[in-house]
């Protein structure tokens, strides 16, 4: 009886270790391939060279649905195939044209209406122009002082925040909501300083959104540096007064089919077990998209390619989806969740890359602890790769609507922040400012973690 009491344990600690040493092989097998065979790369470069800018409605997001398509059934993944759904359609139109008036001087300052926003009048619009901090502050000033007044918001990302996504979240307020809280006091127009933790000559664009039952006004984003010239100047109170000039050609047209495209490999032991790894196909259209979202979506087509490239035969249906419309709508995610509750998919996890292809750092599980719990019993696989961060925290835009699925794990990938909002949103969002070395390192770092959850499952 002592003696099975001891090898009863033996067993068990020796399986334990078999089982490390097979999982510590085959992720190194999955970073020699990303590192040495990876395509993530190429297939950006596509992406951005040859479709470019890919904004919900748009030819080019078209254009991309059929080329990520196409791309999956090449690589001969078990079923590729398109999610239907409707987007809104929004057009930049002609180049935003922007002066801050200081007497008979004028001085041109870059601006780009941010997304949704309605045009300018055809002349543009000149007038005295306010700064605030916060809508505390606007409020304060009473409709008498902002009315026919533009309202130039001009609260900085905190830089004491190390991670740059929580000094996003402290700003980005001014940015979508901005239109309705001037709009209510009189003001004609809105001016946002660009979501951006860098000083340059870059306007950042982004969503904004209108109130029903309150008068539309036109929104913009300026310049960090313009930014800071214009609040240098409005605090020397000079007269005349400052005033700003602004003129923006956008427009929404009506909603458009588009899709989310959807490739997977089967699983071999628990088809119904469904995971999903994904980012955001659509992009602003200032640039080409490229860390937004474009190194999320490669990375995780990626995933799907080492697999089959390794003969890795999943106990769950592996599913990399291309999401549609993150940027200006969310339709593609609250589609994909819609269908999935309406089919009683099970759905174990789901993995977001939408922070950029920087270097990784780790990962985020949201609201899951024992879920948690258990996948940190893999740091000691996933040390040697750096991917030392496995917290608590968000998981993704477009997998968030997933929480209505019971059991889904949501989990968010966690590359370095620190460069990201330079380049989000921007003209710099372009292929050149992508490190091919870090956006292989990611797509190795998420699929070892989606491997893992293959194998072992999530509690």
């Amino acid at each position: 009886m002592k003696f099975y009491k001891i090898l009863i344990p033996a067993l068990f600690f020796g399986a334990s270790l078999f089982a490390q040493n097979t999982d510590s092989v085959m992720i190194r097998k999955i970073y020699d391939e990303a590192l040495a065979n990876g395509h993530a790369y190429k297939n950006l470069e596509y992406l951005c060279k040859k479709i470019g800018p890919r904004l919900s409605g748009s030819v080019n997001a078209q254009k991309s649905v059929e080329w990520t398509k196409k791309l999956m059934e090449d690589y001969g993944f078990d079923r590729v195939y398109l999610q239907e759904l409707m987007v809104p359609v929004w057009e930049r139109g002609a180049k935003e044209l922007a002066y801050i008036i200081e007497g008979k001087t004028k001085i041109p300052v870059p601006i780009a209406a941010l997304g949704g926003s309605i045009a300018s009048p055809m002349q543009g619009i000149t007038a005295p122009i306010l700064e605030v901090q916060n809508f505390e502050e606007l409020r304060a000033l009473g409709e008498q002082v902002v009315k026919g007044k533009i309202i130039f918001f001009n609260r900085p990302f905190d830089p004491r925040l190390f991670n740059t996504f929580n000094a996003y979240g402290g700003a980005v307020d001014q940015r979508g909501q901005g239109a309705i809280e001037a709009a209510k006091l009189g003001a004609v127009g809105v001016i946002v300083r660009s979501m951006s933790s860098i000083v340059d000559d870059f306007p950042h664009t982004g969503g904004m959104r209108y109130q029903e039952g309150v008068t539309k006004i036109p929104a913009a984003a300026i310049s960090t540096k313009a930014a800071n010239l214009l609040s240098q100047k409005l605090k020397l109170r000079k007269l005349p007064a400052i005033q700003f000039y602004f003129k923006q050609n956008c427009r929404t047209l009506p909603d458009a089919v588009s899709y989310n495209v959807i490739g997977e490999i089967r699983g071999s032991e628990n088809p119904e077990g469904i995971i999903t790894v994904g980012g955001h196909l659509d992009s602003w259209d200032l640039a080409e998209g490229a860390h937004d979202d474009g190194t999320g979506v490669m990375q995780s087509v990626e995933v799907l390619r080492i697999f089959k490239k390794l003969n890795i035969k999943p106990k769950h249906t592996i599913r990399a989806v291309m999401f549609m419309n993150e940027e200006n709508g969310l339709r593609g995610g609250l589609k994909y969740a819609e269908i999935a509750k309406q089919n009683n998919e099970k759905h174990i996890a789901a993995l977001e890359s939408d922070e950029g292809g920087f270097t990784p750092r780790g990962f985020s599980v949201e609201n899951a602890p024992q879920a948690l719990a258990h996948f940190s019993k893999w740091k000691p696989l996933l040390a040697p790769y750096r991917l030392n961060e496995l917290e608590a925290g968000g998981s993704g835009a477009d997998i968030g609507p997933l929480r209505v699925i019971p059991g889904a794990v949501l989990i968010g990938f966690r590359p370095d922040s620190q460069r990201y909002f330079d380049i989000h949103h921007s003209s710099n969002d372009v292929f050149e400012n992508v490190n091919k070395r870090e956006l292989e390192l990611g797509a190795a770092s998420m699929t070892s973690l989606i491997y893992m959850i293959d194998q072992y499952g999530t509690k």
